[in-house]
């Protein structure tokens, strides 16, 4: 497999991942399980291929929920520290990388927003960004 790409890891160091190919897209999702997840306005995700995501230190440190009627949404976190931390989604053969767990910069950022039909009504976008009420038109 080729080398790193871009390097993550949770708040407390007990997880560490790598990507070992570059990203494929980004965005900001303002669905109402991201918000929750997150406890911000929105989360901001990375994507790679699913074979790039790399587990360096603490892969069994992981947990993971599923909501019983989610599809293709779970929240993957460091059962040490909290920290939101990247998984696998088979059903789309991609990887799911919270922007905020990356040690250092990514080559670009989010590319839209999506979701904004459910986004939370006290904030704004303010960027010029496409906007999708529902997931991006294609993905589905």
């Amino acid at each position: 497999m080729s080398e790193a790409q871009l390097r993550g890891s949770c708040l407390c160091g007990a997880v560490a991942y790598e990507l070992r190919a570059e990203p494929v897209w980004a965005h900001n999702c303002h669905c109402t399980r991201c918000r929750k997840t997150h406890g911000t306005a929105f989360a901001s995700n990375l994507f790679v291929p699913i074979d790039a995501l790399v587990f360096t230190r603490g892969g069994d440190r992981l947990t993971t929920f599923r909501p019983a009627d989610a599809e293709r949404f779970r929240n993957a976190f460091c059962n040490v520290c909290g920290a939101n931390m990247p998984f696998e989604n088979p059903t789309r053969g991609l990887a799911v990388v919270p922007m905020g767990s990356l040690d250092a910069e990514p080559p670009f950022g989010p590319k839209a927003h999506i979701f904004v039909g459910s986004k939370a009504g006290w904030h704004e976008i303010r960027d010029s960004l496409p906007t999708h009420a529902e997931g991006r038109p294609g993905t589905e």
